[in-house]
């Protein structure tokens, strides 16, 4: 059975051909630690990682890309980030929308230095009010941290303008882009972000163990990892120059040339381009699944933007039960459960049921949607139930 595959808020499958090809040519044909050497296979990915950040510089509206840091996930980039700047005595705000990448770290900070974070709450279709945002804020609190848009809800948050609050209040903010960075456009300069996680292997089409941080110039954060750079060897202490400073180890060559192929495929496809064709096959969805009688679609009303999810949950089926049923009798894969988000269950008032969640990018197509409305009605209908 071929699979309809709807899981893209995981990872995005399939990828474009020049992924594969790429992450091939580098073990073939120039395998070698850049930085390490002066021979020509180590020049030759030294290339490949300057071409990759020079890309993403171009797709984020980065000045230098030497500011771009590569890290193993978004969930990486998060935690480097978070622990890298904050100070004991800081407070955070954040939302009650976040990923556990966002959601752990703060944690640990909290039970180590004493950090305090305040999560402000948004309604149940994800949207966050300003006010109550602003009013989060305290004399000591350091930086903003919050998701783009919800991996739950789809709901999509006015960075920019919690960007220039934070910026009036004092405080920094970093961004989760886990869901929008290649689907919709991202700068860094217009919207204020001095912070900005990303991974590879969603939106930007690259391998899995792909991802990345971009950092402000003016921050200095402290580094995650200490070891070989390929610079300043003679010291004990990591280089301050970037990205060496954060970048400890030999880097994953392979999956940034892959990562360097999907982002090429995004600029071409350009973000606006790709945000439209979502738009439409979430409206589709939406539209579609609204209409089973008993199922309830979570997030931002019809017309509200979004992102290229459509979580939901059904009155007669267990949201795992549904998704086993979606993937073994119909080839559909989707994701059900808590999606590593409790804080966006509470929101949504799914704790303790969990819910299915069905994503898109710009592969899939209305077929592919159809196909998911029929088979969730047959389910619910009880023509599929075991």
């Amino acid at each position: 059975m071929d699979i309809i595959y709807l899981d893209n808020a995981a990872s995005t499958w399939p990828k474009p051909p020049g992924v594969a090809e790429a992450a091939a040519r580098v073990i073939a044909e120039c395998a070698a630690g850049p930085g390490r050497g002066n021979h020509r296979m180590a020049l030759a990915a030294g290339r490949i990682l300057m071409e990759t950040r020079i890309l993403l510089a171009k797709l984020f509206n980065i000045r230098n890309p030497a500011d771009i840091v590569f890290t193993a996930n978004a969930t990486a980039a998060l935690n480097l980030a978070i622990k890298g700047f904050l100070k004991p005595g800081d407070h955070v705000v954040s939302t009650s929308l976040e990923h556990n990448s966002v959601r752990r770290p703060l944690a640990e900070m909290e039970r180590k230095y004493g950090i305090q974070t305040t999560y402000v709450k948004a309604d149940r279709d994800g949207q966050v009010d300003l006010k109550a945002f602003e009013a989060a804020f305290r004399p000591n609190t350091a930086l903003v941290v919050c998701t783009h848009a919800s991996n739950l809800l789809g709901s999509v948050l006015p960075v920019g303008d919690m960007a220039a609050i934070a910026r009036r209040r004092g405080a920094r903010i970093l961004v989760d882009a886990a869901q929008t960075a290649g689907s919709r456009p991202i700068d860094v300069e217009a919207l204020g972000i001095d912070m900005l996680a990303f991974p590879g292997h969603k939106g930007l089409f690259g391998p899995q163990g792909t991802g990345g941080l971009y950092v402000h110039p003016e921050l200095d954060l402290e580094p995650l990892i200490h070891g070989g750079t390929g610079s300043r060897s003679e010291s004990d202490e990591m280089p301050g120059v970037r990205p060496d400073r954060y970048e400890g180890g030999t880097p994953n060559v392979p999956g940034v040339a892959g990562l360097g192929e999907g982002v090429r495929f995004v600029l071409e496809r350009t973000p606006e381009a790709i945000r439209e064709h979502e738009r439409r096959l979430t409206e589709l969805m939406m539209d579609g699944l609204a209409k089973i009688p008993g199922i309830r679609v979570l997030g931002p009303k019809p017309g509200r933007e979004r992102a290229g999810i459509v979580s939901f949950v059904s009155d007669a089926v267990e949201s795992a039960k549904l998704a086993h049923l979606l993937d073994r009798e119909f080839g559909i894969a989707v994701r059900a459960g808590y999606h590593c988000t409790p804080l966006g269950h509470e929101t949504a008032g799914t704790t303790g049921i969990g819910a299915v969640r069905a994503s898109v990018s710009c592969m899939n197509t209305e077929h592919d949607v159809l196909a998911l409305i029929e088979a969730v009605g047959e389910i619910v209908g009880g023509q599929k139930r075991t």
